[in-house]
């Protein structure tokens, strides 16, 4: 297949007069240009979807299941055309990328299949002469914006559900990977999507625009975002101050990883680096503050800085590579200055600290030490591959320092005592809580955070009913 570059709207492939770049991250070279569309586009795309929703919810489940199986089919024959653009755009590593295209395809499976299992249910009535339903009934017109970290899953974790449950979508990828998201929608259009059910409005200069026409517009029923809890407020106040549409919001991470002195360290240090490392530390539920028992400080700190050193940076596409580069660089200026705050408050690099030199955007995977809880690293989202180790005493000061954060998406923490961790996960203010694990993310888990991390769950069950009404029917009048 070759290169979609142009913008879906209706089943229709879409110019502009005006195009925008789109980047490697790691070579800065010029991949494709993409329309630069607006609001005008934005509201032309919400009408086609408010066309196709009537006719689209009107097929049975079964219906729309086959479509979405076909979708996954053609997801998982095209993987490796897939991985090699998710690399090129956003520059994770190609293997890693592989495995973000199954990730984003299984949401088409699952959802395809959940949806003919959106049961609603006899409620048991007070008077004889009465019977009481509920039935689960699709929103209608569903908007979303995703970012460029995942940006396949970011996607299908919100378009599947919506298109299984039986909405239309209109969908604004991100400026620096929207290349992906072209690929989806004529994937979707080979699996028999009708038109108008899957649109992607492409922009760079207009991102305000076309969230403020989402948020205001009275055909749109559901609003969902994944980005920063400060743009997230803003779009959520939007929706209820307009319309009150339904809103999910997948906002800031700032996730603890816990260390205790009884934890398998070898195990660790792997699941650590399996958080921390994974997309080059750019992800919303990465271990963003590493929390070592002060007991086994000085060892696990050794076993993780030798580890990390041994990580290879370079181009995704390259062999064996497992740092690709920030996205762009105001990305890279961030992470220099919050490490370079870091280190000249009395933090200590014991590996990396600095600028890689396989390019302008890449980052030494970096291991601090002697972090203090006042650091930027330790109070912010670093979204870069810098891991910032804090010593605690105990079980309740590191409860204390896990849950000092308005955010509250992920968490993480390593014990072989099994009545910890029942008590440590309780604990935690947290959406999600992993135990000796690094990674946790699939499509039957509800995904989903407390405090300002976002409202609203996506994958799982819940997932599915985020776009899904529930409407209660009385019959009355039985003799």
């Amino acid at each position: 297949m070759s290169l979609r570059s142009d913008a879906y709207i209706d089943g229709q492939w879409r110019g502009g007069a005006k195009r925008f770049a789109v980047l490697n991250p790691a070579t800065q070279e010029q991949i494709a240009e993409v329309p630069d569309l607006g609001a005008a586009e934005a509201e032309e795309a919400i009408a086609a979807a408010h066309r196709a929703f009537p006719a689209w919810a009107a097929k049975s489940a079964k219906e729309r299941a086959a479509v979405m199986r076909a979708w996954y089919d053609l997801m998982m024959a095209d993987i490796d055309r897939l991985a090699a653009l998710i690399s090129r755009e956003g520059g994770k590593p190609v293997a890693e990328a592989k495995g973000e295209a199954a990730y984003g395809a299984s949401f088409m499976e699952w959802f395809g299949e959940e949806a003919k299992r959106a049961y609603g249910r006899t409620i048991p009535t007070t008077t004889a002469t009465r019977r009481y339903v509920t039935i689960k009934q699709p929103i209608g017109v569903c908007a979303a914006i995703t970012p460029w970290n995942f940006p396949m899953a970011m996607i299908t974790r919100k378009a599947a559900p919506a298109i299984a449950a039986g909405n239309t979508i209109v969908l604004k990828p991100p400026s620096q990977t929207p290349l992906t998201a072209l690929a989806l929608a004529e994937l979707g259009e080979r699996a028999g999507l009708p038109a108008g059910v899957f649109n992607v409005v492409t922009t760079h200069d207009h991102t305000s625009a076309i969230g403020k026409a989402f948020c205001e517009s009275p055909l749109v029923r559901k609003f969902s975002f994944t980005g920063s809890t400060e743009v997230g407020k803003k779009l959520g106040a939007a929706c209820v101050g307009s319309t009150v549409k339904r809103v999910s919001l997948e906002l800031g991470g700032n996730a603890p990883l816990i260390v205790f002195a009884d934890a398998d360290l070898d195990l660790a240090v792997r699941g650590t680096i399996a958080s921390k490392f994974r997309n080059a530390g750019q992800t919303c539920v990465c271990a963003n503050r590493i929390l070592v028992e002060d007991a086994i400080y000085d060892a696990f700190s050794k076993k993780l800085a030798e580890a990390v050193a041994k990580l290879k940076v370079g181009r995704g596409d390259e062999p064996g590579v497992e740092i690709g580069p920030l996205i762009d660089g105001k990305a890279i200026e961030k992470v220099e200055r919050m490490v370079a705050e870091a280190l000249a408050a009395g933090a200590v690099a014991l590996t990396g600290g600095k600028k890689h030199d396989a390019g302008a955007q890449f980052y030494a995977p970096t291991v601090l030490a002697n972090v203090t809880r006042e650091m930027r690293v330790n109070r912010e989202e670093i979204f870069g591959p810098v891991a910032p180790l804090i010593r605690f005493k105990s079980e309740d000061e590191a409860v204390s320092i896990a849950n000092d954060t308005p955010f509250g998406l992920a968490s993480y923490f390593f014990t072989r005592d099994v009545n910890r961790a029942w008590r440590v996960a309780e604990r935690i203010e947290s959406g999600m809580v992993s135990i000796n694990d690094g990674i946790f993310s699939n499509e039957v888990i509800p995904f989903g955070g407390w405090k300002e991390s976002g409202l609203g769950r996506e994958g799982g069950v819940e997932g599915l009913e985020e776009y899904l009404e529930t409407k209660f029917v009385n019959f009355g009048g039985f003799v």
